[in-house]
């Protein structure tokens, strides 16, 4: 049996460039570990052409494996197309959080002195987004709109949990929360969560800000130390969009789509980058590919057999840059294959010389 197997959904345009680019560094021969990757193929014409049974099927091995790594994809417009394969995904293997962890780049200037890592933790399911909407005119001749939005308190108590874990696991702390005084029994149901949470977790710093003053406090140098901040789906989409960037690119980043048990632990990790598709940039071997590199160490990471692996190719990761082995957009002149071959070569290394002192012991 394989130490991990890795279900690799393959995507649209410079997507699936850089996955291949990831898939090449989880090469057992660069790991020195056992890693199986089986293919789907989730382009916009695959999908269409099995009216996305593809993404049901890949979901499906997904539930079993534990493991996804996603390329980005298309999605298309239409009413009537394929729709979004990202939430078909997500729905088929019942992912209900989203976390998403910018971090500092060597040598790319962040905004507002921002050095230690930021994590977004948020739902992946309700609140805004779905909700029931509808408008009606008035005998004035205004126009109402009205949106019915919900969320649950088990989805509440995920996000305040798996937050304080994920504080505890980068020594940091829990920041932030949703605007609980104006909304005390809709938005008050995560304060209370984050609250319960903190109480299951003494030894986790936890300062809970309203998420006004938590917009406030990311530019103004409340991020001292990692922070992780929990959030309502749509507060997390847009904190998303303002933290990845805060660190000069979201290069730097990896977006994971978690699936939870009764005890909030994970059962699926989907991992991919933050952005998408790059359609200008395909085929010219310019793409950065370190976002995808690093969502494939993050798998690697909730894997006890391959979490050695993980931390060696996020240090290479850094190094490479370091030493100045940069894309363009990072201000380089390495082709997107250029930085996969620095990449597997520091770790390659540094796995071999981890071995060997083991070996010795």
């Amino acid at each position: 049996m394989p130490a991990v197997s890795i279900v690799a959904l393959e995507g649209d345009q410079t997507g699936q460039e850089l996955l291949e680019e990831a898939l090449r560094v989880l090469d057992p021969a660069v790991i020195g570990a056992d890693v199986a990757i089986e293919r789907f193929d989730l382009s916009l014409e695959n999908r269409r052409a099995t009216g996305n049974a593809v993404c049901l099927e890949a979901a499906r091995r997904m539930r079993e494996t534990g493991f996804g790594l996603k390329a980005a994809t298309i999605t298309p417009e239409g009413a009537e197309d394929v729709g979004s394969p990202n939430r078909i995904l997500r729905e088929a293997i019942d992912g209900t959080l989203i976390v998403r962890t910018g971090r500092r780049i060597p040598g790319v200037t962040p905004v507002a002195g921002v050095h230690h890592p930021i994590s977004i933790c948020r739902m992946a399911v309700g609140d805004a987004y779905g909700a029931e909407q509808w408008r009606e005119r008035t005998e004035d001749g205004d126009e109402l709109a009205h949106r019915t939005e919900t969320i649950r308190r088990s989805h509440c108590r995920a996000v305040a949990e798996y937050a304080f874990r994920e504080a505890r696991r980068l020594g940091g702390k829990v920041y932030g929360g949703p605007k609980w005084t104006v909304s005390p029994v809709y938005e008050g149901m995560l304060k209370e969560e984050m609250d319960a949470a903190a109480q299951r977790h003494p030894d986790v710093a936890y300062e809970p800000v309203l998420i006004d003053a938590t917009l406030a406090g990311l530019v103004s140098g409340a991020a001292d130390a990692p922070l992780v901040i929990p959030c309502l789906n749509r507060d997390g989409d847009l904190l998303s969009d303002l933290v990845l960037p805060m660190f000069g690119s979201i290069a730097g980043a990896e977006s994971l789509l978690l699936a939870l048990d009764e005890d909030l632990e994970p059962t699926v990790v989907m991992a991919e980058a933050p952005h998408g598709t790059a359609p200008a940039l395909e085929g010219k071997d310019v793409a950065n590919p370190m976002a995808m590199i690093l969502a494939a160490a993050a798998l690697l990471e909730r894997a006890e057999a391959t979490a050695e692996a993980a931390r060696a190719i996020r240090a290479s990761v850094a190094e490479a840059v370091a030493e100045g082995v940069r894309t363009a957009d990072l201000g380089g002149h390495a082709g997107t294959r250029e930085f996969t071959d620095a990449v597997i070569e520091r770790a390659s290394r540094k796995l071999a010389a981890a071995g060997g002192q083991a070996g010795k012991g």
